[in-house]
């Protein structure tokens, strides 16, 4: 436990732990929807799209250990069990039942625009209060923002391509 990292948030820290490990269980949840979408994403474009998710992927595993490595440092305790997620999920599961490639970037970018407001969120709330927590969560929503922008760019390719006809 973090006691000097607890003791500059003070009151704080036990709200900022749980809006932290609310968003760990939106990570975990994304990487897999992410993982699980590389798998069976089907139609045009199949390549480049599988290895776009792939690559997001390993950056909400990313992000996901940076949320524990924090809440760890304010005497928090990670969640414990994969059930949870479910549970505290802020942006929740879409499950990628049709694999059509246009459907699988729609699901993602939703995904991804949750989690851009989440992160706002946390860093609105921690800036005068937690800036290390504060830097966590821009950090993490600049990548948010990148993955954003990377799947709008793909469904923007898949749409044009029927202009190529």
């Amino acid at each position: 436990m973090g006691t000097k990292a607890r003791e500059l948030v003070g009151e704080h820290a036990d709200k900022i732990v749980e809006l932290l490990n609310r968003a760990l269980a939106d990570e975990w949840l994304a990487y897999y929807q992410y993982w699980i979408g590389s798998k069976v994403v089907k139609g045009p474009m199949k390549s480049a799209v599988e290895a776009e998710l792939v690559q997001h992927a390993q950056d909400e595993l990313r992000h996901a250990d940076m949320l524990v490595m924090r809440i760890l440092e304010l005497g928090g305790t990670p969640i414990l069990t994969p059930k949870k997620w479910f549970e505290l999920t802020n942006c929740g599961y879409e499950t990628p039942e049709n694999p059509f490639v246009k459907k699988i970037l729609e699901q993602n970018i939703k995904g991804e625009q949750c989690a851009i407001d989440v992160y706002n969120q946390i860093a609105k709330l921690t800036k005068e209060i937690d800036p290390v927590t504060y830097n966590l969560a821009v950090q993490i929503m600049t990548d948010e923002m990148e993955h954003e922008e990377d799947l709008q760019s793909l469904l923007e390719d898949l749409e044009n391509m029927k202009f190529l006809k």
